[in-house]
This record gives structure tokens, C-alpha cells and sequence, in this order.
């Protein structure tokens, strides 16, 4: 019996991905608790920036909103979102971009605006696109992380608010989309990455104790699968008590 949860072995995998790298723009909620257990953890020198204008923030708990006055007042620097959004992010300048979504389709288009086929009356609206269009279009590479449910993994996005893939390889040159978009989904079951000639997702490693039948039942396309699928390593005890504690908060 497994002594961690499905949303903890989620949070490590996509914590350790940000190994290596110099510079993340992280959204609240999934991807700021795995973006600030890597600062803690695996590396420590990993400038967080946040769409409030908070460069290098440095957390004691997880921020609540992006206007969280922790933010600013743990951060290297504090500059206007415009500042952000026109010297930092849209010229390429930010490794990666981490982002969440409502919805994903089998080419990592997001949906974060509504649910339903009809824009002007939607069954759900939903917060909107903020920063995600551009963190999409312009960091270098993008990680996505979500639970993987039919719900969230669908045949198509209702409304697309940030380009993955598009409609498939080449869309991002076409729509003359900076950087080289979505490289990794990690979910509560696994990882899917893109194919590099289909740009379509594929799943490429089993979280320990998940099983292949689970992810296909819970994707709402025919799940492509790698014939290498490999196993996640599980998490260290190291891992599940800073991940624990920073969770808990001071």
C-alpha cells in the first residue's frame, strides 16, 4: 500500500521536472505548490516569477492569489504586470511556463474560459485566460499539470484560450508562436509528452500503482501509448516531507 497520494506523487514528478532550469512563470494552485517544492528541494536557485510582478518570489507558504503580499514581499524584485508581460515574458526570455487548464485536448490546447458550445451562453464560465495565452505562445517550453479525468482530457476543448499544438504539427509556426509550447502533462496517473512528429500527446510513464486502463478511461480520445511506457519513480521520503510541510505552511 502506497503511503502517498495520487496529487503528492503528481506534485513530485512535476516538481522534479524543473530541475535544471533557470526561470519558471508559475500560476496559482497545482503548478505554484510543485514550482516552490522545487526551489526548496531540487533547485534552489529557480527564479519564480508570478503574473503579480513578483520576481524570484521566495514563499514561506503557498500564495493563496496572485495578489498575495507574500509574494512581493519575499520576491528579488517587484515590477509592473505591463513589465512583466512586455520585457520578460513575450520576448522569449522565461524558460518555462507551468499552467493548469479545465480542459486539455490530444494536441495540449487549453481551455480555461468556458464549458459548453456556446460562448454567450455557457453551461459553466469559467475564470478566464489571464496571463495563459502569452505563457503559452512565448516561454521557451511549457509544462501543463492537471487531474486526469474525462472531464478535463476531451476530444476537443470547448473554447481554445491558449494554443498547445493547435490543430496539429506546424500550427505553432503558422500562428508565429514563439516558443516551442507544451513538452510535458503531468497528471494524478501519469506523464504524457508530445509526439515529435504528430505533436499528438502520448503517455509515456505509469505513476506507481496506476494501471494503462485507468488513463485510456479517463481520456476522452484514443490514448496513444509509448511502447516504452515506463514507471515513475516513486517519491522519496524527502520529498513527501517538504511537500508535507510546505503544504501545511508555517
Amino acid at each position: 500500500m502506497s503511503t502517498w497520494t495520487a496529487e503528492e506523487m503528481m506534485t513530485i514528478t512535476a516538481a522534479r521536472a524543473l530541475v535544471g532550469h533557470t526561470s519558471c512563470f508559475v500560476g496559482i494552485g497545482l503548478p505554484s505548490t510543485a514550482a516552490n517544492l522545487a526551489r526548496r528541494l531540487h533547485n534552489p536557485d529557480l527564479v519564480l516569477i508570478y503574473e503579480s510582478g513578483a520576481i524570484g518570489a521566495k514563499p514561506t507558504r503557498l500564495p493563496l492569489s496572485i495578489g498575495d503580499g507574500e509574494l512581493a514581499e519575499t520576491a528579488d524584485a517587484v515590477i509592473s504586470v505591463p513589465e512583466v508581460f512586455n520585457y520578460w515574458l513575450q520576448p522569449g526570455r522565461i524558460g518555462v511556463g507551468f499552467l493548469s487548464a479545465a480542459q486539455l485536448d490530444r494536441y495540449a490546447n487549453l481551455n480555461t474560459t468556458i464549458i459548453g458550445a456556446d460562448y454567450r451562453d455557457p453551461d459553466v464560465r469559467l475564470p478566464g485566460a489571464g496571463g495563459a495565452p502569452e505563457i503559452a505562445a512565448s516561454c521557451r517550453e511549457v509544462f501543463l499539470m492537471l487531474r486526469h479525468t474525462r472531464r478535463a482530457f476531451v476530444e476537443k476543448v470547448d473554447f481554445v484560450t491558449s494554443v498547445g499544438f493547435g490543430d496539429g504539427p506546424g500550427c505553432r509556426d503558422r500562428l508565429g508562436l514563439r516558443g516551442r509550447g507544451p513538452v510535458l502533462v503531468v497528471t494524478d496517473i501519469g506523464v504524457l509528452e508530445p509526439d515529435p512528429n504528430t505533436c499528438e500527446l502520448t503517455l509515456t510513464h505509469l505513476h506507481p500503482g496506476a494501471e494503462l486502463a485507468a488513463a485510456r478511461a479517463a481520456t476522452g480520445w484514443a490514448l496513444a501509448v509509448a511502447a516504452d511506457l515506463a514507471e515513475t519513480d516513486p517519491p522519496t521520503g524527502e520529498e513527501l516531507a517538504v511537500l508535507r510541510d510546505l503544504v501545511k505552511g508555517p
